[in-house]
């Protein structure tokens, strides 16, 4: 293998920053990946974005912006290229397309799906709006762009309560997360009709595992998001979205710290944080991880895997996105 993956300017900074979470026999295969993405980019007017759950590689590697959903949602319409690849799941890159509906915008994956995003559709909505008629639906931005259309505004975990108490009711529909409707109630005064969908990733983590790595590391400090199970946020320290959790570790710099979150976000928010020890749980989001530095150069190279979204959702679905951004953090 060629030295030139060590010796290269712009890949050698890269393998630099991203050393610790990177072995040297794994960088040998991702660095020609790397090299050919990032003069296609340039070649194709293309960015890429990425989720925080994305491995180091194209993290640190290939993406032009990481971050959590709402910030990836905020700066996709900002964009001036002309093709985005969005390096994430289905619904975030329906989103990407809602906000930019002249560009166009691949996923390298399209069975890159997402537990609560299938466990509701615009039907199920319209549903809930007949029994409670009149009451203001806030959908979570995991969720399809049908769904979308039959919401009145998105939020994330960054904003949940922001935009639910902004609707100015005293009564919402919180869709479609049970654990994160269960965080927003115990942080607002509005009422909160939820749904039954969950995470698959962030369900597993349990009280007892956070209480028994806490015993074994008496100075460690516990942040949970919050689409876990109440009784995991009660035992952590700390409860915010993927952004609040990487800032609290770049703000307080604990000695010690467990992200109770998809296992890859450590591995990047450790590459920022070099003197802070994280102990690491193994739940990885099995969508997440299709995406790879091979299906973003096909993707790439041919423009293949397209998002397309009928007219009339697509109208319908933007309006409260834009209304989430509108709200911010």
């Amino acid at each position: 293998m060629s030295s030139e993956y060590f010796t290269d300017e712009s890949l050698s900074e890269i393998y630099k920053k991203i050393s610790s979470v990177v072995p040297e026999i794994e960088w040998k295969v991702h660095a020609p990946l790397i090299k050919k993405i990032n003069k296609l980019k340039k070649d194709k007017n293309a960015v890429i974005l990425a989720h925080n759950y994305q491995t180091p590689e194209i993290y640190h590697g290939v993406a032009d912006i990481s971050a959590d959903s709402l910030a990836l949602a905020i700066e996709a319409a900002k964009t001036n290229a002309d093709i985005i690849v969005l390096c994430g799941v289905h619904f975030m890159a329906e989103t990407a397309k809602l906000m930019n509906p002249e560009k166009k915008v691949l996923i390298p994956d399209m069975t890159a799906g997402c537990s609560l995003a299938s466990s509701i559709t615009g039907d199920d909505v319209r549903m809930l709006k007949e029994k409670y008629p009149g009451v203001p639906v806030v959908s979570y931005v995991n969720t399809s762009a049908e769904v979308k259309a039959e919401t009145d505004v998105c939020c994330t975990s960054a904003n949940a309560v922001k935009v639910v108490e902004s609707l100015g009711v005293d009564k919402v529909i919180f869709l479609p997360d049970h654990y994160l409707a269960n965080y927003v109630q115990k942080n607002t005064k509005v009422k909160i009709i939820s749904w039954q969908g969950t995470c698959i990733v962030h369900e597993k983590f349990s009280a007892k595992e956070v209480e028994d790595i806490r015993k074994e590391n008496p100075e460690i400090k516990i942040i949970a998001h919050p689409e876990c199970p109440p009784d995991v946020i009660s035992a952590s320290d700390f409860a915010g979205s993927t952004s609040g959790m990487a800032k609290y570790v770049k703000e307080k710099q604990p000695k010690k710290v467990l992200l109770v979150t998809e296992c890859t976000m450590s591995d990047n928010v450790q590459v920022e944080n070099p003197n802070v020890q994280f102990i690491r749980p193994c739940n990885l989001c099995p969508y997440m991880k299709k995406i790879t530095l091979n299906k973003i150069y096909d993707c790439l190279k041919n423009e293949s895997n397209e998002i397309k979204i009928s007219h009339n959702i697509a109208t319908m679905a933007r309006k409260s996105v834009q209304r989430m951004a509108e709200i911010g953090r």
